[in-house]
């Protein structure tokens, strides 16, 4: 849910999200919330009661925006809707494995000085944040946690050594890989990952031989 669906749309349909999208392997719907607004002028923002800088998103095209997002789910799924908020609890990878278990998670992106609270209560189960820094929108922060969480999907990676061996998933960080050529600018590919013997090796164990998207570093 975004003022913004071809920011959205242009992030998650490259690389491995938008091939696991064409497979149909996952499935992103994106839902502009300015459609939804009863304003003649398509207007979804207004002045904060009590005053202060900027313009809140009102509460009426955002209700009504969960609401038809709500209408599509098949009866009896498990739905999570999550505001991206610097105010909320920090995105991990054990956060994206527990958001893997719902049939679907509902994100919605603020912009603005936010959103009016009454829309947040009605419709968020949670408050997310990628960060303690202030973005000009959730966009980019539900893109991350859509690539996170869908990454995880069965099918997605080529092997689940892809994530459960990966960087974070098991709380420690991935050790240092190569790849050809064996020697570049002078520095050569450590012995030990030439010799056949990887399990010796000081630097935690084999290259994956999955295709990795290079490590998570935490913000």
């Amino acid at each position: 849910m975004t003022l913004f669906p071809d920011m959205v749309k242009t992030v998650l349909g490259e690389s491995i999200i938008g091939r696991a999208q064409s497979s149909g392997l996952l499935e992103v719907n994106v839902y502009n919330i300015r459609d939804y607004t009863l304003d003649k002028h398509r207007r979804v923002d207004d002045t904060p009661y009590g005053g202060g800088m900027g313009m809140l998103m009102t509460a009426q095209p955002v209700c009504d925006c969960h609401d038809a997002v709500m209408a599509s789910m098949p009866e009896g799924a498990s739905v999570r809707t999550l505001y991206m908020s610097p105010k909320g609890e920090l995105f991990t990878e054990k956060k994206a494995q527990e958001l893997l278990k719902y049939d679907a998670v509902v994100l919605l992106c603020g912009h603005y000085e936010g959103i009016d609270q009454r829309a947040l209560d009605i419709v968020a189960d949670e408050y997310i944040s990628v960060g303690d820094y202030v973005l000009t929108g959730g966009e980019l922060p539900a893109c991350m946690i859509v690539d996170a969480v869908g990454r995880l999907v069965d099918g997605v990676l080529s092997a689940p050594e892809c994530y459960e061996s990966e960087s974070l998933s098991d709380g420690l960080l991935e050790y240092p890989q190569y790849t050809k050529p064996r020697v570049f600018r002078g520095r050569e590919v450590p012995e030990v990952l030439l010799s056949g013997h990887h399990k010796t090796s000081t630097t935690g164990g084999a290259p994956s031989l999955c295709a990795r998207r290079g490590s998570a570093v935490p913000t």
